[in-house]
């Protein structure tokens, strides 16, 4: 049986993934790399699911007042809120931002720069999709490498991670300079209006979930296809994925094939998910891994409605 399942509770995160990771307001968060590597900076950073999937799956968890400084990244990321209240801002100057609460999903354009911040008052989660096998580097605003620089944390010309209070040089690198005036002006910025376009809201979901029958419902989120319905997506963005949310709290579909790679992660409830006639439970915050063309059934008995996530490469 090809299927590959990560407990939450099993995976290993790093608590210094990035550059920043010194910095007041990210050195409190923690980094998972589900599916696939990520753009973690960590060399050491924990893989549950190596396998390729043509699209990585993360988490990020941070505690009050702490996230991630402004990057950009060269293919998409997704972000759907598990737990917290985050702020994302945008822009080279990060100026323009917009809240977002549990079940809310935002698709970040490409060579933008982005951050995020957990303005709640506990630990959040998030989790994260990104698209392609190597979804490439991370690209900071100069600021943060000038003042994580000033903690010992340093990118290298390979855009390896060095920490040079206790690391020194390797031989033949050198610092990754940071990038100009001129080139930050090749990025691209968006008003909070036009970024709306990319955010699926929890509330504003009901008048577009499509009936699957046996107590099921699903929410194209992104992408125009579930098994072998053409779907209109709720965010009209080429992610390279299709992003959908199975809605049920009492029933079971079956005979499910999905002939390209694809995961189910667990938003709330707990799914019985049989692949080729083997049982596996899936709690919240879990994830699994589907085989190409086995045959699938997936069971929900609970007393409010469960959301389950479903990631598959277009």
């Amino acid at each position: 049986m090809n299927y590959s399942i990560a407990k939450f509770n099993d995976l290993i995160p790093s608590s210094l993934p990035f550059v920043e990771g010194k910095l007041e307001g990210h050195k409190e968060r923690k980094n998972y790399s589900i599916v696939g590597p990520g753009v973690a900076e960590d060399s050491k950073q924990f893989i549950k699911i190596p396998k390729p999937h043509s699209f990585n799956l993360g988490a990020v968890s941070a505690m009050p007042k702490n996230g991630s400084g402004l990057h950009s990244h060269t293919t998409a990321e997704v972000f759907v809120i598990f737990s917290g209240k985050w702020r994302f801002y945008w822009g080279a100057d990060g100026k323009n931002s917009t809240i977002l609460n549990v079940g809310d999903i935002i698709s970040m354009p490409t060579n933008m720069f982005r951050g995020f911040e957990n303005v709640g008052e506990r630990e959040g989660l998030i989790f994260v999709v990104l698209g392609g096998d190597d979804p490439g580097i991370v690209t900071w605003v100069p600021d943060v490498l000038i003042k994580a620089k000033k903690t010992g944390m340093a990118l290298l010309n390979d855009n390896s991670l060095i920490d040079l209070t206790n690391e020194k040089m390797p031989e033949g690198k050198k610092l990754l300079e940071p990038i100009s005036v001129d080139e930050i002006k090749k990025f691209n910025n968006y008003t909070v209006d036009e970024l709306n376009a990319f955010i699926s809201r929890l509330d504003n979901r009901s008048k577009v979930e499509f009936d699957l029958g046996n107590g099921f419902k699903s929410i194209q989120i992104l992408g125009e296809k579930f098994q072998k319905k053409q779907i209109e997506p709720i965010i009209k963005h080429k992610t390279g994925f299709n992003f959908n949310i199975l809605k049920a709290k009492k029933g079971k579909i079956e005979n499910l094939t999905f002939k390209k790679p694809t995961v189910f992660f667990s938003q709330i409830g707990n799914w019985d998910i049989e692949v080729e006639n083997k049982k596996i439970n899936l709690g919240s915050k879990d994830t699994i891994s589907i085989p190409i063309n086995s045959n699938i059934s997936i069971q929900i008995n609970e007393k409010e409605e469960g959301h389950l996530n479903c990631v598959t490469q277009i």
